[in-house]
């Protein structure tokens, strides 16, 4: 299965030191050259681990083929995430791994399969790859930065409060 990461995810899967198992759950992993930009610059563990990733040919860099169409996105998304469609439209990927709720309902309407930072948690929790407690993990992606309302963190996780 090929996905195709925006910088939301794989930068907090790397804060949390699971960006290994999660790529590993793809058989082939794309960062568009734009989000590798928005990684790079930030200069911190996502950075790294795209570099060492990208080094041992885990992951591939690729430039979306039609700058038409990503500037086109760009009126409702961010560049990196409208070059994540772009090139998972491109290359026919499986998934397109996206955070931002517009981005991913744009995907959906462009017939991408989507998937974000908590369903590849959820993958990893399942496969026995990650161990959590789940409300520390709702505290720790909060205290990151990712934002999630709490009842759709339970919803995912098929937790109650």
């Amino acid at each position: 299965m090929i996905a195709v990461f925006d910088s939301s995810p794989w930068i907090f899967l790397s804060k949390l030191g699971i960006i290994e198992p999660a790529i590993s759950l793809f058989s082939k992993n794309i960062v568009p050259y734009s989000v590798k930009e928005e990684i790079v610059g930030r200069n911190d563990e996502a950075t790294s681990a795209l570099e060492r990733l990208h080094g041992t040919g885990s992951v591939e860099i690729l430039n979306a083929k039609s700058s038409r169409f990503v500037n086109a996105l760009r009126r409702k998304l961010g560049k990196g995430e409208s070059e994540a469609i772009v090139v998972a439209l491109g290359i026919d990927a499986d998934y397109v791994i996206l955070d931002d709720h517009v981005a991913r309902s744009i995907a959906r309407q462009l017939g991408l399969s989507v998937k974000g930072t908590l369903g590849i948690i959820r993958k990893l929790i399942e496969l026995g790859e990650f161990t959590y407690d789940l409300k520390d993990l709702y505290k720790t992606l909060r205290n990151m930065g990712f934002w999630v309302k709490e009842d759709l963190f339970w919803d995912i996780y098929g937790e109650t409060k």
